[in-house]
Order: structure tokens, then C-alpha cells, then sequence
């Protein structure tokens, strides 16, 4: 190893780990979990997931997370919608789960087919609460598995919409998008608002789980990568191929790797990310990751560790470090790369940390 590696992988010792595959398959699922050394013993475990609007729309199939979740003898949680469709009722969303096969593989908890209840916020500039599904408070262990994709609101999904968005009872939901004016109307006038909203709710989930007998992870699943959202019935179809699955106990520094990933990426003929980045873009969807890291619900620098290249992951084990590299002025020199050998001595964003190279 080059010294230059070697000045990274102390830089990069103190960040959160983020763990990769590229392979998507029920099996590596199961392993990347394994890679985030939870302890699920004796806890009620969920996992949090998107039901899909439709059919046609890119939900993670049942048939994928079937091993993860009977291996953690976990339900499976949601909450309705706010927008009507088919699943803006319990009733509409449990024919719609029965009807895309989830419940044949576990049991399937509406968090607010009974009511509601409110977590406190640590940051109350917008939000003052946030309002999940009353059902949230019977389990010890989340396991917030999203489909990280684009979205026609936030710009993007991933771990941190899920978990706000996702985890909010309708009328949360609303609360949310309005940027905390209303629980009962559409109100999508404010977009930093509805995104500093999102990143305020998130930590909310974070911090009830992370009190003493709590515990939660999160899994990005970057397949299907269209411009729009699981609640979108009829999305775009994808441009941009698949990246594999990420995963982290930081849903910031999860996050931020896999919008470098797509921001990273280098396109070509059938593979092409630009439409997504264009989505994000649009949206100034990076805020929420800024705003969630700036409120300390997480970093936005990370260690990436290749576990396709490992036989395991171990405190002996020498980590296969991955790194997504920019310029300062924003371009892209390297994804998820090996090494950083080559590079010039000067300033970069490595990882979404400024480091300079010596």
C-alpha cells in the first residue's frame, strides 16, 4: 500500500463505515446486513419498506427481502399515504399489499391503522413534532430498508425520506410537506422547508431508536434507478443502471454515498445518470442531506467498504476501501474507486470530505 493510501485510510479511520455490494440478490441482502453487526436477539424487529403505488412501480419485491425478513422474524411496516391513491386508506393499502404479494412472506403492520402519536424534534424550525403511526412504539430494532430512486417532491428517496415521509401517519405526512403549517392540506410552496422538514423528522426516528433496548440500521437499495418514486404509479423508466446495495448505521453518510455514486457516475450509451441528477438537481434535493448533517443527524463523510471483495468484516480484517472523488469546483475525477493513487497533489472532496493530497 502506497503511502498515500495509507494517509487515507487513517483520515478515513474516524468516519462512519458505509458497507457495498454489487451484487442485488436476496442473499446479498442478508449479507450486508450481517456486515453492520446488529444484534437483533430478543427485540421486536421491523422493517420499513415502500408497498409500491402500483404494480408497475419499483418497490423492492417480496421475493427479494423474504430472506432478510424471516431471518429477523420481523413484520414488515408502513403508514398511508396523504395523497388518496391505493393506499390512502387502511382498507385500499391492505388490498394493495395483499395484492403485491407481501403478505405471504410476514406479517404486515400499518403503523397508523390505529392512531398516531408525536417524537419530539431536536430542531423545531419548522416542524415542531413529528407525527408517526402509534404502532412505531412496539418494536426494539428498525431496519430501514429503501429503494433509492428519484422523486418528483424531495428530488431524491432514500434511507432519509423513508424515515420521515415514509414513517409519518398521513396527516405527518402533510405536516412535513407543508414544512410544518398544516396537518390536513397539501402545501408544497417551501421546498428547502419541506427538505429541512424531511431531515428534522428523520432524526426524530434516529434518536427514539437509538435510546437504551432500541436499535436501528439502514439499507439503500440502488436498482431500478427511474427519475420517480415508488408512490408515483406509472414512473419513468429507468435510464441509469443498477449500482448494487449500500448500507450503514449513519443514514447520512448512507445517503450522501449513494447520491456521490449517481453524481459520480460515469455515464454511457444505456447507462446514463444524467436524468436523475437533472431530477435531484431540480429539486436542490442534496439540501436534505446538508441540513440532516448540519442538524448532527449524521456525516456526510464516510469510509466505503467493498464487502465483495472481503470474506468478511472483521476489526482484523484490512477493509477495502472505496472512494468517490471531486474537484472543488464540483467534477468528478474517480467512482468508487480502489485507490487515489494518480491524483495530483492539491484539495479534493473524497468521500464528501475535503482532504488534500500530499
Amino acid at each position: 500500500m502506497t503511502a498515500l493510501c495509507i494517509q487515507a485510510t487513517i483520515a478515513f479511520s474516524q468516519a462512519p463505515t458505509v458497507y457495498f455490494t454489487k451484487e442485488i440478490t436476496s442473499e446479498s441482502l442478508v449479507k450486508i446486513y450481517e456486515g453492520l453487526g446488529v444484534n437483533s436477539d430478543g427485540k421486536r424487529v421491523a422493517v420499513k419498506i415502500s408497498t409500491g403505488e402500483s404494480s408497475r412501480t419499483n418497490y423492492l419485491r417480496p421475493e427479494f427481502i423474504k430472506s432478510l425478513v424471516q431471518r429477523l422474524d420481523a413484520n414488515i411496516v408502513e403508514c398511508n399515504t396523504a395523497y388518496g391513491g391505493s393506499r390512502g386508506t387502511t382498507a385500499a393499502h391492505r388490498r394493495a399489499i395483499a395484492e403485491r404479494g407481501f403478505n405471504a412472506i410476514a406479517t404486515v403492520d400499518i403503523m397508523d391503522e390505529e392512531g398516531e402519536i408525536r417524537l419530539p424534534v431536536a430542531d423545531t424550525k419548522h416542524i415542531q413534532y413529528d407525527i408517526v403511526g402509534s404502532h412505531l412504539q412496539n418494536y426494539d430494532l428498525m431496519v430501514n430498508l429503501a429503494h433509492f430512486k428519484g422523486h418528483a417532491m424531495g428530488g431524491f428517496g432514500g434511507v432519509l425520506k423513508n424515515q420521515s415521509i415514509g414513517m409519518a401517519s398521513s396527516s405527518g405526512k402533510l405536516y412535513i410537506h407543508s414544512a410544518g403549517r398544516s396537518t390536513s392540506r397539501w402545501m408544497s410552496d417551501d421546498q428547502d422547508g419541506f427538505l429541512e422538514s424531511m431531515a428534522a423528522a428523520a432524526q426524530a426516528v434516529h434518536n427514539y431508536f437509538r435510546q437504551e433496548g432500541r436499535d436501528i440500521v439502514y439499507i439503500n437499495v440502488m436498482n431500478n434507478l427511474s427519475v420517480d418514486c415508488d408512490c408515483d404509479g406509472s414512473p419513468a423508466s429507468p435510464k441509469m443502471k443498477d449500482v448494487g446495495i449500500l448500507a450503514s448505521r449513519d443514514p447520512v453518510a448512507l445517503d450522501q454515498a449513494c447520491l456521490d455514486l449517481v453524481f459520480n457516475h460515469q455515464s454511457s450509451s444505456g447507462d446514463d445518470a444524467a436524468p436523475l441528477v437533472r431530477r435531484i438537481e431540480s429539486l436542490h434535493g442534496t439540501h436534505t442531506v446538508e441540513y440532516a448533517a448540519r442538524l448532527g443527524l449524521g456525516s456526510q463523510q464516510y469510509t466505503l467498504i467493498d464487502l465483495d471483495e472481503q470474506t468478511g468484516v472483521s476489526s482484523a480484517a484490512a477493509p477495502t476501501l472505496r472512494y468517490n472523488v471531486y474537484t472543488l469546483d464540483g467534477r468528478k475525477l474517480l467512482t468508487n474507486a480502489t485507490s487515489l493513487d494518480g491524483l495530483a497533489k492539491g484539495a479534493y472532496i473524497v468521500n464528501g470530505e475535503k482532504r488534500m493530497i500530499e
